[in-house]
This record gives structure tokens, sequence and C-alpha cells, in this order.
């Protein structure tokens, strides 16, 4: 994501309330772990089947409370990105998920996701603070992302950043 790139588009992925890691990243293919391409195109595969031959690039994980959790499986969040989705946003998230996810730089909003449904088209401005509803012509006010968050996210995440810059120094 460029810091001067707030907006994202895509279309929704619907899923409920309480999807775990093991949703996320399905522990049979544990053995997958030291392959995340091959990984990623079973993301979610557990929750839908049909989930990773589906998804596009930019588009959204849509759920309700308590994404992610279970045990702290650091591959959950990265075989989302790459299966490349734009940001998942959800009622909640387990903390540890939401905490990988930042490490990697993958996108986590929180806000009521009552409106949005399977296949609608949104467009999220991260800086504004709201969600479009193309498909409805509505707009769900989220909470904008400080300027430090969105530079983390621009850097691929905490650890790119740390790498890239050699410590947490956020200018």
């Amino acid at each position: 994501m460029e810091t001067d790139n707030y907006i994202k588009k895509g279309s929704a992925f619907k899923f409920g309330d309480n999807i775990s890691t093991d949703h996320i990243a399905p522990g049979r293919l544990f053995h997958l772990r030291n392959d995340l391409e091959e990984f990623s195109k079973h993301v979610l595969e557990d929750a839908d089947a049909t989930f990773a031959s589906r998804v596009q690039k930019g588009d959204f994980v849509v759920a309700g409370k308590n994404f992610g959790l279970g045990s702290s499986r650091e591959h959950a969040p990265q075989i989302i990105k790459i299966a490349g989705v734009g940001a998942v946003i959800a009622k909640s998230f387990a903390r540890i998920f939401y905490r990988n996810a930042i490490n990697i730089g993958l996108l986590l909003i929180e806000c009521d996701t009552d409106l949005i449904d399977e296949a609608d088209s949104l467009e999220i401005n991260i800086k504004e603070g709201i969600i479009k509803d193309l498909t409805k012509n509505i707009e769900i006010k989220i909470m904008p992302l400080p300027d430090v968050m969105i530079k983390l996210l621009a850097d691929g995440g905490l650890v790119n950043h740390l790498n890239k810059n050699g410590d947490f120094k956020l200018d």
C-alpha cells in the first residue's frame, strides 16, 4: 500500500463469528508452512472450500466477532495476505491474530459488518475512515487509521519497517 493511496476496492467474502486460525490455515496442511504460496491456495478452506479459488487481488474478508481466535499461527495472516486479500473487516479480532497481522502488514478494520453481504462491492478509505458499500450505496464509518499505522502498513508491517529503517522511527 502506498502512503498516498488510502483507498482500497474489492468484493466482500462474508464469514460468520469465531473464524479460527484452524479455519484460516487448516492444521492438516501444517506441512505446507514452509511453502506459504502453496499454503495460501488453501486459505480459509475449512470455512469456505471455494474461497481460495474465487478471491481476487484486493478483495475483502468480512467477518463477525472474534476473527482469528485459536492458536498463534503466524502463517494464518500471512497466507491471507499472500492470497491477495486487501483487508480483513470484522466486528472484533483475537488479540494474537491482530498482532501477527500488524507485524506482516495485513490491514485489519474493526467495525459493525452486519450491513455488508457476500459479493458486495466495497471501497475503503482508511484515511477518512469510511467504507462505502457501492452495491447498496451506503457508508459505514470506521476509525480512521493513524498516520503511524498507515506508515507501518505501507512498509509491509512492523518487521519490514524495522528491517528497512533499522529502528522504530516513524518520521
